[in-house]
């Protein structure tokens, strides 16, 4: 017999909490964390490898600034293989413990030097995985006096490149980033609260003559509007370079299956919009009403008359009599002439 929901849930909580019946406390906190039909900004868990350099600790360090105030940093080293089972479970283990959907874990090794692997999970487990090598990089030090985006202000995210959506895994990658910076949802913006774009740019590379993972390239620019000096009404973004900057490429993936990605990427019923009956929406954003009426029969109704129409109808009914009663007279007075002719004699 299959387990009720209650007792699935219980299973479930027993697991995270290392087997074990979960304290009241620990249960509401279990509460707090379940999955909601309007769920806010994604955490994400940045963490170091077996062996991380200076450089990449510096990679997380921007990382969480640019994420802030959903980013949460874990400073000491983890004994985590990520394409591991073993590796996996212990992100699953960091990600639930600390609140968090997607992570970060960078490393340096002689075979996978500058490596930085990001994931995201899926009711608590790993659902994808893009394991990158960073070619070159530049930090939020390096643009010393430079402005920098405001704490907790949106991104506009750009992806240059026909390859975004050619390529399968970059479309998956385009996916794990925009969740990795798209912040806090909302339903509108601001203009005055839109300070910084990041550009992501797809080049095409090849080895040997074969054809290899593209090389991409990651720009972010601090962006100021003003005033069109053209004198029109939407106002013109002035960027500048404020970092972090990187060139890096795919080494390795992991995604999901396509069963799995089709349950994650489901909505729930609740947050569905109802379809109205017989209206759409065009692309302009204009609704649209389609109406059913039934058939009309507009011949035999007669509405309210002015007293010109009234007078001019009275008139022609008028001139309508005389020419019959002058056509009678004449009818008659053909039939009197030929009975005269006939008889020698009138009627």
């Amino acid at each position: 017999m299959a387990p009720t929901p209650h007792q699935a849930k219980t299973a479930k909580a027993k697991l995270i909490s290392g087997g074990k019946q979960p304290k009241a406390r620990v249960a509401r906190y279990l509460k707090t964390t379940e999955s909601q039909l309007v769920e806010g900004g994604k955490g994400s868990l940045l963490l170091k490898g077996i062996r991380c350099s200076e450089s990449m600790s510096t990679v997380l360090k921007d990382m969480r600034s640019v994420q802030a105030p959903h980013a949460k940093l874990l400073s000491k080293n983890n004994l985590i293989v990520p394409f591991d089972d073993a590796g996996q479970q212990s992100l699953e283990f960091l990600t639930t413990k600390n609140d968090a959907t997607v992570f970060a874990m960078a490393s340096h090794n002689k075979k996978r030097p500058n490596n930085l692997v990001l994931g995201r999970t899926f009711d608590r487990r790993v659902l994808d995985m893009v394991e990158i090598g960073i070619l070159q990089y530049r930090s939020l030090s390096d643009f010393g006096g430079l402005p920098k985006k405001r704490l907790g202000s949106k991104p506009l995210l750009q992806f240059v490149g026909d390859l975004w959506s050619s390529d399968v895994n970059l479309k998956r990658l385009q996916n794990l980033m925009i969740d990795f910076y798209r912040g806090d949802p909302v339903d509108s913006l601001v203009l005055s609260g839109l300070d910084h774009v990041i550009v992501f740019t797809a080049v095409e590379a090849s080895v040997g003559g074969q054809e290899a993972f593209p090389m991409i390239h990651q720009r972010t620019y601090y962006m100021k509007l003003k005033r069109d000096p053209q004198g029109g009404v939407a106002p013109v973004p002035y960027l500048t370079p404020s970092g972090p900057d990187m060139d890096f490429k795919i080494r390795r993936t992991q995604f999901a299956s396509p069963d799995l990605w089709k349950l994650a990427m489901k909505q729930p019923q609740g947050i569905k919009a109802k379809k109205k009956k017989n209206q759409t929406t065009n692309v302009f954003g204009e609704t649209i009403g389609r109406l059913h009426l039934d058939k009309q029969d507009i011949d035999n109704r007669s509405g309210k008359k002015s007293k010109a129409l009234r007078l001019a109808e009275k008139i022609e009914k008028e001139e309508e009599n005389a020419a019959l009663e002058a056509e009678l007279g004449q009818e008659e007075d053909e039939m009197n002439q030929e009975f005269e002719q006939a008889f020698g004699h009138s009627q």
